[in-house]
């Protein structure tokens, strides 16, 4: 209580003058100190705004890389679709990519037609083929010109040459379903 009794006589014994440009300086600390906090608010309001933005844009830019990606996918998916033709089938494919094996069979089965697409399937019997060829006809198959997929693979090793396989798969080429028929 001292302090505040000296300073009201130290006030008092001002003249009127000195008082009021005590009065608009402390008034001006004042509205600056007020000012100041505002502002500070709202640095911290735009600041808070802001790494939201960052954030969902962190967000957008991964889901733009995965629809640029999809997309591709979707035009390399679209120009095989188109490569594939109507004389097109399973046995011609395995022919073109050339592993032969021992003996080979390719048995048609029913096709169908799924959301859009018509399916030629076909058992793909190979007997006697290393591994190094598995893995080939089953890369040239997925990764080829014609979009062709694989079932159902079955590799087993041979009897008399541990060193061979038999592989047993179960492929479908996809063909563009005619347009009449929906």
């Amino acid at each position: 209580m001292r302090y505040l009794d000296l300073l009201r006589e130290r006030y008092e014994n001002m003249d009127q003058r000195t008082r009021l440009a005590w009065g608009v300086g402390i008034s001006l600390v004042l509205l600056f100190l007020i000012l100041m906090t505002a502002a500070n608010e709202r640095i911290s309001a735009l600041e808070k705004k802001r790494k939201g933005r960052e954030a969902d844009l962190v967000e957008m830019m991964a889901l733009k890389h995965r629809y640029l990606a999809a997309k591709a996918e979707s035009q390399q998916f679209a120009g095989r679709l188109a490569s594939a033709g109507g004389d097109d089938s399973p046995a011609k494919v395995i022919e073109e990519i050339g592993i032969k094996g021992k003996s080979s069979r390719i048995t048609p089965l029913k096709s169908e037609e799924r959301g859009g697409f018509m399916e030629d399937a076909a058992e793909v019997k190979i007997e006697g083929v290393t591994a190094n060829e598995a893995v080939n006809l089953l890369y040239r198959l997925e990764k080829g010109d014609r979009p062709v997929l694989v079932k159902k693979a079955n590799l087993k090793t041979r009897f008399d040459d541990p060193s061979r396989l038999d592989l047993v798969l179960t492929i479908a080429l996809l063909k563009a379903s005619p347009q009449g028929q929906r």
